[in-house]
């Protein structure tokens, strides 16, 4: 599980960081969206980079993939 996985900064970290990249977005509250971008966290996470620049890197990148496999469905 998630929880017993990363110490409650870096989950406090993950949280903010999809938050701040999910807020204002009119797909914002997408739960596949929320989760693609959570599960390339845990993935930046897991490789010890659990900065908020380096979240946020994965995290803006986990979107970029989203848009384009979007535009690829449409």
């Amino acid at each position: 599980m998630i929880l017993e996985s990363f110490d409650r900064r870096t989950l406090a970290s993950m949280e903010a960081v999809l938050e701040r990249l999910c807020q204002g977005r009119p797909d914002g509250v997408n739960h596949e969206l929320r989760s693609f971008i959570a599960d390339s966290l845990v993935q930046c996470a897991r490789k010890g980079q659990t900065t908020l620049d380096a979240l946020t890197e994965a995290g803006e990148a986990a979107l970029a993939r989203w848009a384009i496999s979007d535009r690829k469905q449409a």
